[in-house]
């Protein structure tokens, strides 16, 4: 396959045209010239930065109209519209002092407007960031961001929840197509490494209308690493040690570009040993490793650009399953263990034509998973395979009005070769097809849209009736159309409103519509329903945000109405001592919101205080709790930046208080979770010694090691506290 691409796209390059080109200063208020300012056109891939006089050139440009992004920290990004009809086109900015925050083009919401401009209130966090705070795994850092919490098997397995909604419900985004690796298990994890990740994008409500089925909770849309700039070869190793798991994170990185090619590839390792409780003691067999590949390959001319990306991601997860049991320091995992190996292939392409443009992306995910519980013949044994595609079709700008068609779908198998059964053989196949339109007038913006999805579930027939393991064969057809309808007002120059109304829908899984037995991972004998129907629903948002030089205020309002959420319930019966359970329906609602400050004091330029709160409610329509709904959260953070002398820059220290409250709206089969309060720091910058220059961060999370245990923790019911007190140093080089 790799070798037709490379050919494709030799001759590609055989029929370039002319080349367009842009040129311009950049320069403050004052007219001096501002170097290392990002300068890029995020629809076609294309950036570089500007020189010590402020000069930049983007060279290589189709012609057409297109998004030209200035950004810089310190200044107020700028986004603006350009035609490109000639060979060169001179656009000179300036930029305006903005100390509180630096504004971003969101990718996943499909116009690419920069945040301040989006009418749905998107958040957008730094990968970067989010290791700045001591994560050790990707969805531990995801949490960090206000409304998104996550369910975790120890340190190893995360799942991300978004406003009291989780697994399925949550749809996860990498290098541009649907991540497919079994998530309807509670203890299936991501599957992905914060490596080679340059930001996460995270849709709070439902999102269906752009990505169909399983976007009713929301999305995460992980944006992949840059590639460098033209003519720009750059090479990069990071190491990230932990005291708490005795882990360490390490990542080697390449990239390379031409004006026409552009290449990258990036290795990382990660292992860690049982997590430590407070008293000393560690959670034996929490313990896992994980490797990680990722790599790219680019092409672009005046008339055409692709993009293809590769990732292996090999994971190898102990399973806890005895609590404290036999401690060691040691790294390789026990039985029962997991081992999954996920391989993800995306092609990105961009078709330009006079007025419009054409984006066809296709994905091939397989993942293969293994658990085994005491040999290493695989008990279970599930490979899934999934192709995916997406179309979208830019029309041509009509005044102020922009349009987007587009067409998805998918075609999935899963497989089993093991001795165990979680879910049957099956094939799923998904077709959407929708339309959406963005119309500015003034300083308002309106967004609306209207999508039809239909999915096809046909599952194979196993076993023998009435027995344990027993799967009849399941052949449905799930058809949902949604809408959405997003306003977007200034109240006063610097008082932003934003309205959405939006509905969703999410098919049952094949666990939910075929399980019969055991669910390992649950302690729990669980019956699938056959006949259950789509979840269904409609939510209402309400952002408010004020934005000065020195204070920003925000405040998200939901208000969430699913009709047959699906959930499981215990009928009173108990088969080989476990407890059953059976899926059902129910209509349900959440509603809650998150509110925060951050404020830059004057003349204190170098001191920031941020503070959020975050609260969600699910509960069924006959009153009773919704479960996994996180616990209400009060995050508050004092952050000073500084610079020493010409070897400490862009220097910051961190004192973080995370306050989480009493859960005592539990569901039926949880138990409650006391409030707790963690202090975290952190401190870090850039360094020059002699002729080396690196990035450090050096965290000390849950400082005076207290014991808590978290409401969303899977080891909550063996009464198993979360993770002490961790010491995480992170040093990066460019080399």
């Amino acid at each position: 396959m790799k070798s037709i691409y490379i050919a494709l796209l030799m001759g590609f390059s055989l029929v370039a045209t002319a080349q367009n080109k842009i040129v311009g200063t950049v320069s403050d208020k004052d007219n001096k010239a501002l170097p290392n300012v990002i300068v890029s056109i995020p629809e076609i891939h294309k950036e570089t930065i500007t020189d010590v006089d402020g000069n930049y050139v983007l060279s290589n440009l189709p012609n057409g109209t297109f998004k030209l992004s200035f950004s810089f920290v310190g200044y107020a990004t700028k986004l603006i519209s350009v035609t490109i009809s000639e060979k060169e086109v001179v656009q000179n900015m300036t930029l305006e002092d903005n100390i509180i925050h630096m504004d971003e083009v969101i990718v996943s919401t499909a116009f690419n407007k920069l945040q301040s401009q989006n009418v749905m209130k998107v958040e957008h966090e730094s990968v970067k960031s989010l290791q700045q705070k001591g994560a050790a795994t990707l969805v531990e850092g995801l949490a960090k961001i206000p409304g998104v919490s996550q369910v975790s098997t120890g340190t190893s397995i995360g799942k991300p929840v978004i406003r009291g909604l989780s697994g399925n419900r949550v749809l996860v985004y990498s290098q541009g197509v649907r991540l497919e690796n079994q998530q309807f298990g509670e203890e299936h994890g991501l599957g992905l490494n914060d490596a080679g990740v340059e930001s996460v994008e995270v849709i709070k409500g439902p999102a269906s209308l752009l990505y169909g089925s399983d976007a009713l909770g929301g999305v995460l849309y992980f944006n992949p690493e840059k590639f460098a700039n033209p003519k720009e070869f750059k090479a990069d190793f990071s190491q990230r040690v932990f005291s708490n798991t005795l882990g360490s994170n390490t990542s080697l990185g390449l990239k390379s570009s031409t004006e026409n090619w552009k290449f990258l590839v990036r290795g990382s390792f990660n292992t860690h040993a049982d997590y430590q409780i407070p008293d000393g003691d560690r959670v034996t067999n929490t313990r896992f490793n994980e490797t990680d590949l990722k790599t790219g390959i680019g092409y672009s001319n005046s008339k055409f650009s692709s993009v293809f990306r590769y990732n292996f991601n090999k994971l190898d997860l102990g399973i806890p399953e005895n609590g404290i049991g036999k401690q060691s320091t040691s790294h390789s995992t026990i039985y029962p263990k997991q081992a999954v190996d996920n391989h993800i292939l995306s092609l990105h392409n961009n078709f330009y034509f006079k007025n419009s443009k054409l984006d066809a992306d296709l994905g091939y995910i397989f993942n293969d998973r293994s658990e085994f519980e005491d040999s290493n013949a695989a008990s279970l044994h599930m490979k899934l395979r999934t192709f995916n595609y997406d179309l979208k079709y830019y029309l041509p700008k009509f005044g102020k009005l922009e349009t987007i068609v587009g067409v998805q779908g998918m075609h999935q198998t899963n497989t089993n070769s093991g001795e165990e059964l979680l879910i049957p053989d099956a094939a799923t196949n998904d077709f959407g097809v929708f339309g959406t339109v963005n119309y500015e007038f003034g300083k308002n913006v309106l967004q609306a849209g209207l999508r039809f999805d239909n999915r096809q579930v046909s599952s194979e027939a196993h076993g023998i009736p009435g027995n344990e393991g027993y799967f009849e064969a399941v052949d449905k057809s799930f058809d949902s159309f949604n809408a959405s309808l997003g306003y977007k007002m200034h109240l006063a120059d610097d008082f932003t409103l934003r309205l959405n109304i939006a509905s969703g829908f999410r098919a049952p899984n094949l666990a939910e519509l075929t399980s019969n037995g055991v669910h390992e991972g649950s302690n729990r004998y669980e019956i699938g329903n056959s006949a259950l129907d789509n979840e269904q629903n409609l939510q209402t948002d309400l952002n408010l945000e004020y934005k000065s030089s020195h204070f920003e205020l925000f405040a998200n309002g939901f208000y969430n109405h699913i009709n047959n959420y699906i959930f499981i319930s215990p009928n009173g019966n108990v088969i080989d001592g476990n407890n059953v359970y059976d899926y059902v329906q129910a209509n349900a609602k959440l509603y809650g919101g998150e509110t925060g400050i951050h404020f830059h004091p004057h003349p204190v330029d170098w001191l920031h205080y941020t503070s959020s709160f975050e609260t969600v409610i699910g509960k069924k329509d006959n009153g009773s709790n919704l479960p996994l709904i996180p616990a209400n959260k009060w995050n508050n953070t004092f952050k000073g930046e500084f610079e020493v002398k010409n070897w400490w820059k862009e220097g910051f220290a961190t004192l973080n208080i995370e306050s989480t409250f009493a859960q005592n709206n539990n569901s039926e089969f949880e138990t409650r979770t006391n409030d707790y309060t963690l202090l975290n720091l952190g401190l870090g910058g850039k360094i020059t010694f002699r002729k080396t220059t690196f990035n450090f961060n050096l965290n000390a999370n849950n400082l005076f090691d207290k014991t808590y245990v978290s409401h969303l923790s899977r080891l909550k019911t063996d009464g198993i506290p979360n993770i002490g007190r961790n010491i995480v140093l992170g040093i990066n080089f460019m080399i």
